[in-house]
């Protein structure tokens, strides 16, 4: 049986209006004290805040999340280095010396608490049941979301951003098999992202369909001229109920031949902020080239 651990969560909340006190919850911060463990996970898509909140500041908002995950990181290191500091101290607490109480749009609710045996896996359960279980594009309402969904909302946001990479298709052939990703593009290396919509109507569905990912890319690896960086962009069930089989699906696809990264569709902001950081730098050396 493996060790059970207390922990201590709070929700950060959006308060759009602080006098009509109208919120939706937008993140998690979770500390187990055993081990000095400090997790923060917050939603940085605005589907559902914009459905709620025409007028929400798209760049404020984001930056005022990357800042709060910035501040709980510090703090979590320091914990690693120090269990023992501030051990004492919830998981509200460690969240007030990142964001104190006043009157801003951000604030914390009140401490709750729990244990388990696994905290990373807990803070995904508590991000899904308190942030994202009603996250679902209004376009989508009806009907299940697919790949090209997933695709055309990822461009979008490369699109918002200002980022204008030009994908094309990125064949990879092993002794055994072959494989297109269609959403590639060449930095050095390859990196390609792949849309997963695991919105599928059971969880035997969800678990054939990245099962067979994973054979297939088994299939490739084996006698493959280079390496692909590959990210998977997954969709999560519209249906409540198959977010256990949703995670499960995830660390699945994790574990494939090629090392992927599996990324949220609500998550893919950051994965964003990372290929502008990516393509603005592939532009310097270009630039810094052709002077030589």
């Amino acid at each position: 049986m493996r060790e059970q651990n207390a922990y201590s969560y709070t929700i950060l909340r959006y308060v759009h209006d602080v006098v009509a006190g109208e919120f939706l919850n937008v993140g998690v911060v979770l500390h187990a004290p055993t081990g000095g463990i400090l997790l923060v996970k917050t939603q940085t898509s605005i589907g559902r805040l914009r459905q709620a909140f025409p007028d929400i500041d798209l760049h404020a908002y984001r930056d005022m999340m990357r800042s709060i995950e910035s501040g709980v990181s510090n703090l979590a290191e320091q914990l690693v280095k120090a269990p023992l500091l501030d051990s004492h101290l919830d998981a509200r607490s460690h969240a007030l010396k990142v964001l104190p109480d006043d009157d801003s749009s951000l604030q914390w609710s009140t401490v709750a608490h729990g244990v388990t045996a696994d905290v990373p896996k807990t803070l995904e359960r508590l991000f899904a049941r308190y942030v994202t279980q009603h996250e679902r594009p209004a376009s989508q309402e009806g009907r299940r979301r697919s790949e090209d969904d997933i695709r055309r909302s990822f461009r979008r946001k490369l699109s918002e951003s200002g980022v204008e990479v030009q994908f094309e298709q990125k064949r990879v052939c092993g002794n055994q098999d072959e494989i297109t990703f269609n959403t590639a593009w060449k930095n050095g290396s390859w990196h390609a992202y792949e849309p997963v919509s695991l919105d599928l109507a059971d969880e035997q569905g969800i678990k054939d369909k990245v099962r067979r990912w994973r054979g297939h890319l088994s299939a490739v690896e084996e006698g493959a001229p280079e390496k692909v960086r590959l990210f998977f962009l997954v969709g999560r069930p519209g249906n409540d109920s198959l977010v256990p089989a949703y995670e499960s699906a995830k660390e699945i696809l994790a574990g494939s031949p090629f090392a992927p990264r599996v990324v949220d569709e609500e998550d893919t902001d950051r994965l964003v902020e990372k290929i502008k950081e990516e393509h603005l730098s592939s532009i310097e050396q270009e630039a810094r080239s052709s002077v030589r």
